[in-house]
């Protein structure tokens, strides 16, 4: 019995990936002479009726030949034993195109473009979420006597500047006082805390800073309170048209459904721990406008950390383990590189 479902479980496969690979029906024929099955077109027959009979494939037409249903794609991506590893030159390329970013926009845009290209679907990745960053530096610049920049740098490559009037002069060693009181409250701490430590200043500073303070971490708590993670960047919509068959009537939905930053954030929203990849497929999307596609997502990060969450989105007709090898490439890279910085 065993090995009847195992061989059933061949026949599945090799329809997946002809049907992936040329757009076409499988027939009984077509599998024999191209997958070396070692059974007669007969058997591959009665395996192809008990697994339509089962749900995993189905006749789109009177024509002999099958497709995968979202069932029989769920099985093959469960049942994904190996996922091919990038090439070395692949990996190198991508180590080097990602390196290259000059800050956490560029990175997020590069990555972005490079998943896109390489797995020819639609990319989306996600800023890094604020419930997990922590406040590396915050740097305070004098524009003028009354007048400052505030650069704050997190863990996960955010940087974000405002500036602020101070309404008086303040002189260098009031500001070297500033900058010193701010980050011991706020270094190494996650941001709601930080924004916690920061609010309490104002009552605890010396007299002749409080008047600043008060300015100063007015503008730092809007700051610290903000949510970046519901930004997104996203690249490649255009891959979708070319396979406008893949998406029969629904494209439109699809597309809209992306422009709708919430229905891909919910997407995303299931990357829990960094490299652990999630696939949904055709129904298991809960949105509706999704239904006929493939999402692979991925959290990003680093140690045991997500910092935030990227994927691709595709028709379900889709080369599932070249795009889990490159959404987890692509995701390890990203996480190293905010690591690093």
């Amino acid at each position: 019995m065993a090995n009847a479902e195992e061989r059933r479980f061949d026949v599945l496969r090799a329809i997946v990936a002809d049907y992936v690979s040329n757009q076409e029906p499988v027939g009984s024929k077509a599998i024999v002479e191209r997958h070396n099955l070692g059974v007669s077109s007969a058997t591959v027959r009665n395996d192809m009726a008990t697994l339509e009979e089962e749900g995993y494939i189905t006749q789109p037409h009177t024509s002999a030949g099958r497709v995968p249903t979202d069932k029989g794609y769920r099985l093959f991506v469960d049942r994904l034993s190996e996922i091919k590893p990038l090439s070395a030159a692949e990996r190198r390329a991508i180590t080097t195109f990602l390196d290259s970013g000059t800050d956490l926009d560029d990175v997020l845009r590069r990555s972005v473009r490079l998943l896109a290209q390489l797995t020819r679907q639609v990319a989306v990745v996600q800023y890094p979420m604020l419930t997990n960053a922590k406040v590396r530096h915050l740097e305070v610049v004098p524009l003028t006597p009354a007048r400052l920049m505030l650069v704050l740098i997190t863990d996960s490559g955010r940087v974000d500047q405002r500036t602020v009037d101070l309404g008086d002069v303040v002189t260098e060693e009031d500001v070297a006082r500033l900058r010193t009181v701010l980050n011991a409250a706020m270094s190494g701490r996650r941001l709601n805390e930080a924004a916690a430590r920061v609010a309490e200043l104002p009552d605890k500073s010396p007299g002749e800073l409080r008047d600043a303070l008060i300015r100063v971490t007015t503008v730092l708590v809007e700051s610290l309170a903000e949510h970046p993670e519901e930004r997104l960047v996203l690249g490649g919509t255009a891959n979708l048209t070319r396979n406008v068959a893949d998406f029969p009537g629904s494209l439109r939905q699809v597309l809209e459904a992306l422009e709708e930053q919430v229905v891909v954030l919910k997407l995303l929203a299931a990357a829990r721990n960094p490299g652990a990849i999630t696939v949904r497929i055709g129904e298991e999307n809960e949105d509706e406008q999704m239904r006929s596609t493939s999402v692979v997502s991925i959290g990003y990060g680093r140690d045991d950390v997500v910092l935030g969450g990227m994927g691709v989105v595709g028709p379900t007709r889709m080369d599932y383990p070249g795009t889990i090898a490159a959404v987890r490439a692509v995701a390890n890279y990203v996480g190293q590189i905010l690591a690093g910085r």
